[in-house]
This record gives C-alpha cells, structure tokens and sequence, in this order.
C-alpha cells in the first residue's frame, strides 16, 4: 500500500452525458462558492459550459467521445485528478461507452472519490474532507506486477 496526499484545494474533473448536462450545471451553481476552492477540470463542451455559468477557470480536457474520458483517466493515474463528479446517462447507449467504464474502472483503482449522481455527488461535495488536505491510501499494484514478474522469471 501506498498513501497519496490530496491538498485542501482538491483536483475535481467535472463529466456529464449530453442528456445530464443540465442536472450537472445546476449542480455546480448550486455548489459554486464549494467549487470556487477547488481546482476544475471537464470535458470538451461540459468544460465550456462550466466555466461560463461558473465564471471560474476550467482547465478543458477533449471531449469525451474524443478521448477526453482518457485523459482524465491518465490524470487520475498520474495522481493529477483528486475526485470525479460525473453525471453519466445509464439509460442511453454511447458510442464510447468502453471509456467510461475505463474511467470508472480507474477511479476504484486508485482509490479516488466518484460520484456518478446528483445524491452521492452532495454528499461527496458537502464532506468535511473535501475542504481539508486527505491521505489517500491506494494499493500499489506496480509492485505486485514487479514481484508476479520476478516470480515468473525465478519460475515459481
């Protein structure tokens, strides 16, 4: 195991389906002067949108479709990305639908918060957590890969 240490102003990427996007921008209106405190990063038009009714900086990522769910998912790992509030639409097919549940699948692997609803995204937000500096503690599976690699060479 591993620790990872999140600041008080946390890293937060801001995702939402086409369909979701208007629950997500009321959702960080509501949470504006919370979010103000933070550091955001978004998707593609999600990212725009944001910072617009925001009026707070944004840092873009491609669109989701276009690989942005990617590169949220490399920040993640390169511990860069601190938690995920992403408003998906479970109900509507999407094209890359492989690379959201990579992103999922990243978020659990390195032990980051992420909220996929406007519930667990209040209560995420509302965490005294969220406003004070947290030691994230994550499996450190580059070792286990180091020693299963080494145990396959000693031939055990």
């Amino acid at each position: 195991m591993k620790t990872i240490s999140m600041n008080q102003a946390k890293r937060i990427a801001l995702v939402a389906h086409d369909n979701m996007k208007k629950a997500l921008m009321e959702w960080a209106l509501f949470n504006r002067d919370m979010l103000a405190g933070h550091i955001l990063y978004a998707t593609g038009s999600t990212g725009s949108l944001l910072a617009d009714a925001l009026s707070l900086p944004v840092h873009c990522f491609k669109s989701g479709p276009l690989g942005g769910d990617q590169q949220i998912g490399a920040k993640i790992s390169e511990a860069e990305i601190d938690m995920v509030i992403f408003f998906w639409d479970p109900l509507e097919p999407h094209p890359h639908d492989v690379d959201v549940k990579a992103l999922l699948r990243i978020a659990v692997v390195y032990n980051i918060p992420i909220a996929c609803n406007r519930a667990t995204a209040d209560f995420v937000i509302s965490s005294h957590l969220t406003q004070e500096p947290y030691e994230r503690i994550v499996e450190d599976y580059e070792a286990l890969q180091r020693q299963r690699v080494a145990a396959m060479q000693s031939g055990t």
